[in-house]
């Protein structure tokens, strides 16, 4: 791209999460925009300091550091915009996962539809939904107020009817929501987003406007039966989050300030890059990402330009932990160990770890623990979302993921892994992709940083991307069989451009790495047996060309769904050799 068409402007990129911040430079180096450097510090968002502006401070200190320019000033303002002696940036752009999970309210009319609507669009926030109405709920009026208020909502949602349709027993509804609010503190008072029929937009905003904490209202979520159509409103939601945390979180506000306003809750940017690459790259199957976080596990989804985007605190990696028994027993998470440890071990490091999200694994139980954590955590994400996919997100076997073009991870779990290979086989673990699927590994969480950096210039999220700012695991052939463990399922070659060859016999449970270092290309024919399917469909033999990275060519032969013994003997002894195929 000629360097005429970029605006060169130096961007800093702050993320808060709950547990670390990060500042990242973006910058244009030889016409084009890189990824430069990153610092990153503890976040302060809770006691002792309850201000995240320190973390933030902290975070750029610690960028300072890497490439010794400043971008602070001794008294800790931001330069801005940048200067002749190349202190200071142009621009400011910022995400942020931190704070609470909202408590939301979800109010609706039926609940196969309008409600069930509305629940995916709070899936696209860090939220947690703590009571619903509908036209089902057969509590008294009184009741139903009264359990709004008990529920103390950060947020409400307001969906219900369809545009043009009955109004009627939406007003009643109203009604509850409006004096609900009333009968709140005025401080405590939540945030309305009204999705609904479009023709009470007006009455909307005259019952609730002077209520509410804030009341916006966006286009229908269900303009018709048939029709659901999340993107407006999610935007809208994003924006009252935003808001919501300026109330509940010191510092947001001044970072807002920094920004110009262009802050967005970090799972949002996430699903925006993805909507925008799959628009980008013509994706004919799907892009999936992955993030792994304290907060919460974010997975997004494009499909040809629909995003689906689930946000799940409940299997965020930090406070929530104590929580993820409600979601999954202890065998769930025992099953992903290859070492023997005790049942009440892993639970009380649940605890422990929930009280204390920044603490780093200690010994090797620990890291163990965790990373069995993580799997169950990615696992139970990837499952909910793949619930609300479209119908061309759906595979033919509805237990099995559908054949993706990209599979994108980032989060602490993945990305600060002890080896490559361990992240690796936490993404093949928890997500079983089937067919043949790069992994890209975003170890510096840049994603959601190029999501909000793309409303200050659309060309760098490309330009850095395409610059190599990912790390390439490699390209995964997932093979799907009925077969007894060690039995060959598959014949592989691997045809190198310089003529010479590597070969492998793949038997069934197991996994083969072929090498091929990241941004070369080779020819792999494959040769299935048993009417075994390595992506090409039940037995049938072919070749593609495949991509390497750092892990090559992974056959990963394990079954799909995943294949693991009932004996946890057998089942660690298994584990213990997959982890050494990796390096792990």
């Amino acid at each position: 791209m000629p360097a005429s068409l970029v605006q060169t402007e130096s961007i800093l990129a702050i993320d808060v999460g709950a547990a670390v911040t990060r500042a990242v430079l973006f910058d244009v180096v030889e016409g084009v925009y890189r990824f430069v450097a990153a610092g990153q510090a503890p976040t302060t968002a809770e006691a002792p300091f309850r201000d995240i502006g320190i973390g933030v401070r902290e975070a750029i200190t610690a960028l300072q550091n890497v490439i010794g320019a400043r971008f602070l000033t001794p008294d800790n303002n931001l330069i801005s915009p940048a200067q002749a002696d190349g202190s200071g940036v142009d621009a400011v752009v910022a995400t942020i996962s931190a704070g609470p999970a909202v408590k939301t309210v979800v109010v609706g009319l039926l609940s196969e539809v309008s409600v069930q609507s509305a629940r995916r669009l709070a899936e696209t926030t860090y939220s947690r939904v703590v009571e619903t109405l509908d036209l089902s709920d057969h509590r008294k009026p009184e009741q139903q107020l009264d359990s709004i208020v008990r529920s103390r909502p950060d947020l409400v949602l307001l969906a219900g009817g369809t545009d043009g349709g009955a109004s009627r027993s939406i007003q009643k509804m109203l009604d509850a929501v409006g004096l609900a609010c009333y009968l709140m503190p005025m401080e405590k008072r939540p945030m309305i987003l009204y999705a609904g029929n479009q023709k009470l937009a007006g009455e909307v905003q005259e019952l609730l406007g002077g209520h509410a904490g804030k009341l916006q209202i966006s286009p229908n979520i269900r303009p018709s039966l048939e029709t659901e159509d999340l993107a407006p409103a999610s935007h809208e939601l994003a924006s009252l989050v935003m808001r919501l945390r300026e109330r509940q979180i010191r510092g947001v506000d001044e970072l807002n300030t920094w920004s110009a306003g262009n802050i967005l809750p970090t799972a949002y940017a996430q699903g925006r890059m993805i909507r925008f690459l799959s628009k980008l790259y013509e994706s004919t199957r799907g892009l999936l990402s992955v993030n792994i976080g304290a907060s919460a596990t974010t997975v997004a989804a494009g499909f040809a330009g629909d995003l689906t985007l689930g946000v799940y605190p409940q299997f965020g990696l930090g406070e929530s932990l104590t929580g993820l028994l409600q979601h999954t027993d202890l065998d769930g998470i025992l099953r992903w160990l290859q070492l023997d440890i005790a049942p009440n071990t892993v639970r009380e490091y649940l605890f422990q770890k929930s009280f204390y999200p920044s603490s780093i694994p200690a010994t090797r139980d620990e890291h163990a623990i965790m990373q069995a954590i993580a799997r169950q955590a990615l696992y139970l994400a990837v499952r909910s979302a793949q619930r609300n996919f479209p119908a061309n997100g759906h595979s033919v076997r509805t237990e099995l993921m559908p054949p993706l073009d990209l599979i994108l991870a980032g989060g602490g779990a993945v990305s600060e892994g002890a080896s490559l290979g361990q992240s690796l086989l936490l993404l093949l673990d928890a997500i079983q992709p089937v067919g043949i699927t790069p992994l890209l590994l975003d170890q510096n969480n840049l994603l959601p940083s190029l999501g909000v950096a793309a409303t200050r210039n659309s060309f760098l999220p490309v330009q850095v991307i395409e610059s190599g700012a990912f790390i390439g695991l490699g390209t995964v052939i997932s093979v799907s069989a009925t077969a007894e463990y060690g039995e060959q399922v598959l014949r592989v070659k691997l045809a190198y451009g310089d003529g010479t060859e590597a070969r492998a016999d793949v038997k069934f449970g197991g996994l083969e790495l072929l090498p091929l270092p990241s941004g070369q290309t080779a020819k792999l024919s494959l040769q299935p047996l048993r009417r075994a399917d390595a992506g090409l469909g039940p037995g049938r033999s072919g070749s593609v060309t495949v991509t390497g990275g750092a892990m090559g060519v992974v056959i990963d032969a394990r079954g799909r769904p995943l294949y693991l013994p009932a004996d946890p003997v057998r089942r660690r002894e298994l584990m213990k050799k997959w982890h050494h195929t990796v390096g792990g």
